[in-house]
């Protein structure tokens, strides 16, 4: 006689979850979501209202006021004129305000409680396998619930790539506060310095440089999921990406591919060099 072991309902209580929370909860996430959209839109709006070239000039302009190096001005400089030479200005604008939002939503998120982790260790022994769980997940998961929620469109792509993003944000706030030598901490503890004193003026401090680290990863990772939050209406440069993959013009597609690279270079360089100033301070 045949013994069938009993499937787990897994999925099943996921959908039932997801369906619960849509039915009374969505008009909170949606009524947010047209907010977020016309503050998008604003943002969007800002940066296209100057002639592209005095966009880049002024990016240009800045990098060399940071970085001093003439490898990124370079960089800066090509990259987004060889952007706007392929006609692919205002989606770039759209993709850089989508990944500008996700990202600073991300530290909001990622910095309280990466603090929180590091300075309790329950905390820490839950939030960890959570984190660990979130960055093995594949991304295209992270689609499904951000559409009953949000709809399709630019707020559901944000939803679904802060919380593809957010993980090193809270790791390696974590770990900069937790790599604080313990003798700093003891001396601050000699010298009667309160819990937010600590916090404020030597752990975060000496952990900055970390912290930049996982900025730079957050805006990697935002920037990585720009094509695939294409699928539910992001458009930017993903959108173009998603457009060319749905008709098979490859030159398309690797354009607007290029024109991503580019964006994440730019930022890439200038994040490195805001880290390095942060630790010599």
């Amino acid at each position: 006689m045949d013994f069938e072991i009993p499937r787990v309902p897994l999925g099943e209580g996921i959908e039932k979850s997801i369906e619960f929370l849509d039915t009374n909860f969505s008009f909170i996430t949606k009524a947010m979501s047209t907010g977020i959209e016309a503050f998008i839109d604003v943002m969007v709006a800002g940066m296209t209202m100057f002639h592209p070239m005095v966009f880049i000039i002024l990016v240009t302009a800045f990098s060399w006021w940071l970085t001093r190096k003439r490898s990124v001005v370079l960089i800066s400089f090509i990259g987004l004129s060889l952007i706007l030479n392929l006609g692919l200005w205002y989606p770039t604008m759209d993709t850089l305000a989508l990944v500008l939002i996700a990202t600073f939503i991300s530290m909001l998120l990622g910095l309280p409680i990466g603090i929180f982790a590091a300075l309790n260790e329950k905390a820490y022994k839950v939030i960890m396998p959570i984190l660990d769980f979130m960055q093995t997940m594949p991304a295209f998961v992270y689609l499904i619930p951000a559409i009953p929620f949000f709809g399709l469109g630019k707020v559901a792509a944000i939803f679904s790539t802060v919380i593809f993003s957010v993980p090193p944000a809270i790791r390696l706030t974590c770990l900069g506060i937790r790599q604080v030598p313990s003798d700093l901490v003891e001396a601050a503890d000699a010298f009667g310095s309160n819990p937010r004193q600590k916090l404020f003026k030597l752990q975060l401090p000496m952990a900055t440089p970390t912290i930049m680290a996982g900025i730079n990863q957050t805006v990697m990772l935002a920037l990585s999921m720009v094509v695939i939050a294409a699928m539910i209406g992001a458009k930017g440069l993903g959108g173009e990406v998603w457009k060319a993959i749905q008709r098979l013009q490859s030159g398309k597609g690797f354009e607007a591919g290029i024109g991503i690279v580019i964006i994440a270079m730019v930022l890439d360089r200038i994040l490195q060099q805001l880290g390095k100033q942060k630790h010599m301070e």
